[in-house]
């Protein structure tokens, strides 16, 4: 009797003959009070890892501490903020980074999405095409800096100006002469598969009936693409975007292997590098960390609103 009944229940509440309070009913507070404690030891994981080693930094970026004078360590309040903000290495840095950072996140969704999409063909040999494209990403970032400064980018004898050697281009000293672009290049060659994982996820979880249904309609690839795919991809990309801006932002190996901060691409980090290392100033490199912290979450914001703005005015 209970089989028939709840169907016929459930008929009714599609008509609207059963009042609103019985289509929607509470959780209880045993239910309630489980799901959160399951969260509990999650978030007191996090908090322990990140946001009490991110109080620690704020405490030294308010003290005046050169390890140079391990006796003179006393409160200096916000004066390493100031000397921050009045130091004219910090608005360089600052342009560099936004711009590196900007350029390899671009760069990286625009060929991850291209290789996304060829991937998601089925064609002989995808498995070893995914695993291939996917290797820049598993190498660390300090060989990946070392094989492109002596392999690739060296003047004499690198891959790169023997490529364009042969099309009659004199050969360039690419870690002197371009630095911005040989950062770029190598950040975009590294984190393209990231953003191409992500992506592909979102290919292959697309519904193949909308899209036969869109060309029996007579819509083309072109115009599948345009207005069903990337409308799907519109999340992928922002988590993409999000998660690559934050680990490209804080990118230290390059740069301190390649140009040494040269040729502005002193980024944040390696600014707060020589301050820490170099400098020996603790306080100040605390500060450092805490705008660099503040400039990751503004980049992330800025990115992530323009994206919506773009998605939402192209699907309007």
């Amino acid at each position: 009797m209970t089989t028939i009944i709840e169907p016929v229940e459930a008929i009714a509440d599609v008509e609207g003959d059963v009042p609103p309070e019985r289509l929607a009913r509470p959780a209880t507070r045993k239910g309630i009070g489980v799901s959160r404690a399951l969260l509990w030891p999650a978030l007191a994981t996090s908090l322990v890892l990140t946001q009490i080693p991110f109080l620690v930094t704020i405490y030294y970026s308010l003290q005046e501490w050169n390890l140079l004078k391990p006796g003179d360590q006393h409160f200096a309040w916000f004066q390493n903020y100031v000397t921050v903000f009045s130091n004219g290495s910090f608005v360089s840095s600052l342009v560099a980074t936004v711009l590196i950072t900007g350029s390899a996140v671009i760069l990286s969704t625009l060929f991850g999405l291209l290789l996304a999409v060829l991937l998601d063909r089925r064609f002989r040999g995808r498995a070893l095409a995914r695993t291939l494209l996917i290797t820049p990403f598993l190498i660390m970032p300090a060989a990946a800096a070392l094989i492109w400064k002596w392999s690739m980018f060296e003047a004499t004898s690198g891959m790169v100006n023997w490529l364009i050697g042969l099309v009659g281009i004199p050969p360039v000293a690419w870690n002197t002469d371009a630095p911005v672009v040989t950062v770029i290049g190598v950040l975009t060659w590294q984190y393209t598969p990231f953003f191409m994982l992500i992506l592909l996820a979102g290919l292959q979880s697309q519904s193949r009936d909308v899209l036969e249904a869109s060309s029996v309609d007579g819509a083309g690839p072109a115009r599948q693409f345009a207005l069903i795919t990337l409308p799907h991809l519109r999340q992928y990309i922002e988590i993409a975007v999000l998660l690559g801006s934050i680990q490209l932002v804080q990118v230290f190996d390059p740069v301190a292997i390649m140009t040494r901060g040269s040729g502005g691409t002193k980024t944040l980090s390696y600014l707060l590098y020589e301050r820490a290392f170099v400098g020996l100033e603790v306080g100040e490199a605390a500060a450092y960390g805490v705008v660099t912290v503040i400039v990751t979450i503004v980049i992330a914001t800025v990115a992530l609103r323009t994206l919506f703005k773009i998605f939402t005015e192209g699907t309007r």
